[in-house]
């Protein structure tokens, strides 16, 4: 099937990529902006469609723009890189200042957008289209509102009430609708996923049953959903599909990626190096002599004194670059690097500094299931098993029992421990702002929260071709 002139309404007009994938594996996914009439040789499955999306995960947004406004906005991180380079907005972010005209936001506000306009497409396009393998043609919808449901999570977690994209492109719509809107689209592709273990090896990386159904508690978690949340996530853990590494830290490691705790992440790898996400371990690399990238998004002294006051050293060790350490693989970061810390997570070992990164990107993992499942019960009254499976986190890098024992003392717990498992994990400024810590964390940052900060800025260049669109205030 062919298909010429392909093109779809989206929010600041962005065109809407096709991707089509020439070999076996779904990580090829090179893109062309706009499928023009002269491609009328070029064939689109509905598969590469759905790849298109997955594709979205290595663009340069996530290397820079993404880190900023996830990690840099926290108390996790600071910019980093040389006191002279501002990285574009990324000083402004890192100091509480931004603006709608903060390239940031704009970058994502957009990419997100995109994403969901090739979701859409690709649902609209695999539904039409005739497919005698019925399990296979409901995965590929099921993917896709996967994907879909993702990146308006991250829209609404940011901007709260945001336009849906396939019912008004200007009129933003209630969060809580977003959020029906997102829980609707997990809940169908829970029913038509296959289990991690059911895909074949060239497969490993996409949407699962047990991804749709992680995510989805997350969302309810988000929406103090407790119950549901709860039962999600005690089914992903029960489901036999996944189960924690022993070692927390060789989670970052390629030797990890997809491995026994992943439930899903952003793939940078094939069978052979594909085209990865771009520069991200490049971006928070360290900088100067003896390193092998730009130095941003370094780990703040907050973020290490946390740590230290946990005697978390595991963790610690695992999150952290320090100047002067030897690194796992032999890597020795000299005392000449400009930053005095950097970040672990993002590191490769392999493939360092390069701009095509080989890197899988964490977004879902059982650890935070785990933590999921804490939190709930706990805000159900269910004393016992969330601090079971609190527990079960702490164990793991040998930290003694919780003390806590009432409800109260067992919440402040186990947001702490979100903080020190899920650091630089690009969930800590949501965390922050969902719980309502953010006023009081970025204080004792030495940093100014005011309320306009519960919401990110809709991007300049958005008002000035919507002008209608409301604001967000403060803005």
């Amino acid at each position: 099937m062919k298909f010429n002139k392909l093109h779809i309404a989206l929010i600041l007009t962005a065109g809407l990529s096709m991707s089509a994938c020439k070999d076996s594996s779904f990580l090829d996914v090179p893109s062309q902006e706009i499928v023009e009439e002269g491609d009328k040789d070029q064939v689109y499955t509905p598969e590469s469609f759905v790849n298109s999306v997955y594709g979205m995960f290595t663009d340069w947004n996530y290397s820079f723009s993404y880190v900023a406004i996830t990690d840099m906005l926290s108390d996790n991180a600071d910019k980093g890189s040389s006191p002279t380079d501002p990285g574009g907005d990324k000083q402004e972010i890192d100091n509480l200042a931004y603006t709608s005209s903060s390239g940031s936001f704009g970058a994502l506000w957009s990419h997100w957008y995109k994403a969901i306009g090739r979701a859409t497409q690709s649902i609209a396009l695999t539904e039409s289209t005739e497919i005698a393998d019925a399990a296979y043609k409901n995965r590929l919808i099921g993917e896709a509102k996967f994907l879909r449901a993702l990146n308006y999570f991250y829209l609404v977690r940011g901007w709260g009430d945001i336009p849906i994209q396939d019912q008004d492109l200007i009129i933003r719509a209630p969060k809580a609708d977003v959020y029906a809107y997102i829980i609707k689209d997990l809940k169908e592709a829970i029913e038509v996923l296959p289990l991690k273990s059911a895909y074949e090896s060239k497969d490993l990386g996409r949407a699962t049953k047990g991804a749709a159904q992680a995510l989805l508690s997350k969302v309810y978690l988000y929406n103090q959903n407790w119950n549901e949340a709860y039962t999600l996530a005690k089914e992903v853990i029960n489901s036999g599909q996944y189960g924690l590494e022993s070692k927390y830290e060789v989670l970052w490691r390629a030797s990890s990626e997809n491995g026994t705790e992943s439930i899903f992440e952003f793939q940078a790898r094939g069978e052979a190096i594909a085209h990865g996400v771009q520069q991200y371990s490049e971006v928070q690399g360290a900088r100067g002599v003896t390193g092998w990238g730009w130095g941003f998004n370094t780990p703040s002294q907050n973020l290490l004194n946390a740590f230290n006051a946990e005697q978390d050293n595991i963790r610690r060790d695992a999150t952290i670059i320090f100047r002067g350490e030897t690194l796992w693989d032999g890597r020795v970061v000299g005392t000449g690097v400009e930053n005095p810390m950097y970040n672990e997570k993002a590191y490769s070992s392999a493939n360092a500094g390069a701009g095509d990164g080989d890197k899988n990107v964490r977004y879902l993992r059982l650890g935070e299931v785990y933590l999921i499942l804490a939190e709930a019960a706990n805000e159900m009254g269910n004393t016992a098993e969330a601090t079971n499976a609190l527990n079960t986190i702490r164990t793991r890098v040998k930290l003694p029992n919780t003390t806590a024992t009432n409800q109260t003392d067992l919440r402040k717990a186990i947001w702490k421990e979100r903080r020190l498992e899920l650091a630089f994990e690009h969930d800590r400024w949501f965390d922050l702002v969902r719980t309502k810590q953010a006023p009081e964390a970025m204080k004792a940052d030495g940093k100014t929260f005011q309320e306009k900060h519960y919401l990110f800025p809709i991007p300049y260049e958005q008002l000035t071709q919507t002008p209608d669109m409301v604001k967000n205030p403060g803005y």
